[in-house]
């Protein structure tokens, strides 16, 4: 009886915070003239949110946040009648604007007023992606659920994307001389290669390399996304060249570097998840290289295939089902694999994708490598989600207007790359010249740009795998 008593007092408690702290949509008619709510309310908002343990008392809050401080439908159902009615009576454009920009006006939820309010508070807009960095996970494990909270989140990162937009970002490179914190936040957030130890790090930022990241004038030193460069004299097929265990190169031969290579790139604020910042920080990254070395003449990623083993094993287990024979090899390659694992069904082979073992077998390794090559390139090009590519990584460079340049065998052999991709990485390259054309391609028709290379993969896929 206690706990349900407190359990009520807490949610009594709720109720009470936030009919206090969220200020209430002021009439249209004196819209300007509101005075914003005292500071002290929405700092009270902040203490008390950040005195709620993570989990399910957050996310009460934010339920309760949700459903019932969003829009007055019966108000926009009253200005929605009156656009219709403005409209059939075909009153003068003025009128009709008049209406529709007092239903614009009702549409706003309430909360909105509050997330407003905060942002102008000192540390507020921190706090707000902190907030939403809870509603993004909720959201994921599905702790906070219901269509008002994806609404509230939706709306709170259309609002972070306006506060964070590129004119209040500052680029900002990273070296060994870089503040204490400064490298220990880019190597805890380094979310594609983990870094090992401050030999590491000292390395990936070191000679030969570039890391930088964006920051928010209201937020000044806080890495918000990273981008670590490499640069080489030739696209890379290999991330161990990039990222393997040596001691800092001699000082730069910038004759000997042409190409810059985008290996990892990570957002350090999970409440930042959909904000466009890694485009931007790409380009800017582009032209402050263009400015430090004119000699650079390819830009191109080393990029994950996160994804492809499960979707693999996704099909070998459909094809178990359905037949006995395999649809994804051919007669010759599925005999040499049947012979090596022992075993004329998939399972065997399924099991060593799962645990990585199939790595340590340099016939497997061999026998699997031109067929794996082909059903990569399937899934990269082929493979769609809303007639997009259907892997984020590559959605997001193609998105950017890059080239679907070349697939690589064995190129990141980490047991993390094995367990994500059989160690398959993927170079999307950025043509400077071509990138708008190609993003527009691709946003408007769908169509990937693709190298020989690709193409061919894919051709040999069409032709050998049935699916």
């Amino acid at each position: 009886r206690g706990l349900a008593g407190s359990s009520a007092a807490s949610v009594a408690g709720m109720e009470e915070l936030l009919s206090r702290t969220v200020p209430p949509l002021p009439p249209y008619e004196t819209k300007e003239k509101a005075p914003p709510p005292p500071e002290l309310r929405g700092a009270e908002f902040v203490r008390y949110y950040r005195a709620l343990e993570a989990g399910p008392p957050r996310a009460e809050l934010l339920t309760r946040l949700a459903r019932d401080f969003g829009v007055d439908h019966g108000r926009v159902a009253e200005f929605s009648a009156k656009v219709l009615q403005a409209r059939e009576q075909q009153r003068e454009l003025g009128a009709l604007l008049q209406a529709e920009d007092r239903l614009r006006y009702y549409l706003n939820p309430q909360y909105r007023g509050l997330f407003q309010h905060l942002g102008r508070l000192e540390g507020g807009l921190r706090f707000l992606v902190e907030l939403r960095g809870d509603l993004v996970e909720g959201l994921a494990t599905k702790a906070v659920d219901g269509p008002h909270i994806k609404e509230m989140n939706g709306v709170l990162k259309n609002m972070l994307s306006e506060w964070f937009s590129t004119g209040f970002l500052n680029l900002e490179r990273v070296t060994w001389q870089s503040p204490c914190e400064v490298l220990q936040k880019i190597s805890d957030s380094e979310a594609v290669h983990p870094v090992r130890n401050w030999v590491d790090m000292k390395r990936r930022v070191g000679s030969y390399r570039r890391c930088y990241f964006f920051s928010h004038c209201a937020i000044p030193g806080e890495p918000l996304i990273v981008l670590h460069v490499a640069l080489t004299s030739d696209i890379s097929s290999s991330i161990q060249a990039i990222v393997k265990e040596v001691p800092p190169l001699e000082t730069e031969d910038t004759d000997k570097i042409t190409t810059a290579i985008f290996y990892s790139i990570s957002l350090t604020q999970q409440g930042l998840q959909g904000v466009e910042l890694g485009t931007y920080l790409i380009k800017r990254v582009v032209k402050e290289l263009q400015k430090e070395l004119p000699q650079i003449k390819a830009f191109s990623t080393l990029s994950p295939i996160p994804g492809f083993t499960k979707w693999l094993v996704g099909l070998l287990s459909s094809q178990t089902k359905e037949v006995e024979r395999n649809e994804l090899f051919t007669e010759s390659e599925w005999q040499e694999i049947s012979e090596i694992t022992g075993d004329s069904t998939t399972e065997t082979l399924k099991k060593l994708l799962n645990n990585n073992e199939w790595v340590r077998s340099e016939k497997i390794v061999k026998v699997l490598h031109s067929p794996f090559m082909r059903l990569c390139a399937w899934y990269l090009y082929g493979e769609k989600h809303r007639g997009y590519a259907l892997n984020p990584v590559a959605n997001f460079h193609l998105q950017n207007g890059s080239v679907m340049w070349r697939i690589n065998w064995m190129a990141d052999t980490s047991p993390r790359g094995i367990a994500a991709s059989c160690g398959m990485m993927v170079n999307y390259r950025y043509f400077l010249e071509d990138t708008a054309s190609n993003s527009a391609a691709y946003l408007g028709t769908k169509q990937i740009k693709a190298s020989e290379q690709v193409l061919s993969l894919v051709s040999q896929f069409q032709q050998n795998s049935k699916l």
